[in-house]
């Protein structure tokens, strides 16, 4: 089955061409060969006795050697087809187990490190990216599903009730007004998802220019230093007192606005959250840091995913979006966004690269 593959294949074809130009270059040479040859032994000897049995035996060793080239590249022609179409019916067949039964199966490596194994590696890993994209596709749409199923279910609940109830205006008046607290959690959180599409295709880089970070974050704790008084936290900005930064001024205050936010919901009551902002090789640097449980560091890779929460019942309040949305600002300007044990405690870390790698 796999030779007469082999010799329907079109690499079998291609080789049989270099075969036929191959030969053709080596009987020229031959050709002149045989005749230097004649005519060196008649200059030599002259036209005195018989050449005939010279020149036939030169001609029969010309044909030996022209049936063996021919031969040993018809059989090398062979080899190297049939080795490279089987290689490309591992893939073919590997690709046919994939589209019946799922993205589990991977083609097999045979250890010889040449370039056919470095495809298949180059093919796995992209198999192994389009399960890990599909498990959080999968995730989301579970997790969108959820967050969803409970406020649309207590819509339903209040209508229905309202629907069965005499009328009356107080109660229709709360009715109404829980109802839109609901929808615009609900449209906010399909807000927050096309806000994170719109950053991830760089659709905003235009907004791009010179920006202070450690104004930005000024405002930011100016924002949320009630919230913190409500929780008895200190809120508190530190490091220097200017620093430089090239970006997008709402998204960066929206990404600090979050992790601010993050670290006053789910850090210690009365304990304390530091904002500090500082000029590292060129870029900028800022850290939000609290007193609180933190974030165990199995989970440091999962926390960024869309809809990603610690707390698996999801059933406090958050759609998991906000790190999401930290993660795309934190791509869109080329910075690096690491979390750290503050012991106790969390540290997020934003550092951003030189104006002149991080600009438009």
């Amino acid at each position: 089955m796999l030779l007469a593959k082999t010799l329907r294949s079109s690499t079998f074809r291609l080789a049989l061409i270099a075969i036929a130009a191959f030969g053709l270059i080596v009987a020229a040479i031959m050709a002149y060969v045989y005749v230097g040859t004649i005519g060196y032994v008649k200059s030599r000897v002259g036209d005195a006795g018989d050449h005939g049995g010279f020149t036939a035996m030169i001609e029969l060793a010309m044909v030996a050697v022209a049936v063996l080239l021919l031969v040993l590249a018809g059989l090398a022609a062979v080899l190297v087809t049939r080795r490279t179409v089987g290689r490309i019916e591992e893939i073919n067949a590997t690709s046919r187990a994939i589209m019946m039964s799922g993205l589990d199966r991977r083609i097999p490596l045979r250890g010889s490190h040449d370039e056919w194994d470095r495809v298949a590696e180059n093919l796995n890993q992209m198999l192994d990216r389009i399960e890990t994209l599909m498990g959080e596709v999968k995730q989301v749409s579970d997790n969108v599903a959820h967050d969803l199923r409970t406020p649309l279910t207590r819509m339903r609940g209040r209508l229905e009730k309202a629907y069965h109830a005499p009328r009356n205006s107080e109660a229709d008046a709360v009715l109404i007004g829980d109802t839109i607290a609901e929808l615009d959690a609900v449209l906010g959180m399909f807000a927050s998802i096309t806000r994170i599409s719109e950053i991830e295709t760089r659709a905003r880089r235009s907004a791009f220019r010179a920006l202070s970070l450690t104004e930005i974050a000024g405002e930011v704790v100016e924002l949320y230093d009630a919230a913190a008084e409500q929780v008895a936290t200190r809120l508190s900005l530190g490091g220097d007192r200017e620093v430089a930064i090239t970006g997008d001024r709402d998204l960066l205050f929206d990404a600090v606005a979050n992790l601010v936010d993050n670290a006053i919901k789910h850090g210690r009551k009365g304990g304390q959250v530091t904002v500090t902002c500082r000029s590292a090789d060129g870029g900028a640097d800022i850290a939000i840091a609290d007193d609180g449980a933190g974030i165990p560091a199995a989970e440091h890779d999962h926390v960024f995913k869309r809809f990603y929460r610690l707390e698996q019942s999801r059933y406090t309040p958050g759609n998991g979006l906000g790190l999401s949305l930290v993660a795309a600002v934190a791509r869109l300007h080329g910075a690096e966004i690491t979390l750290h044990d503050n012991a106790p405690g969390l540290t997020v870390r934003l550092r951003f690269p030189p104006p002149a790698q991080g600009g438009t």
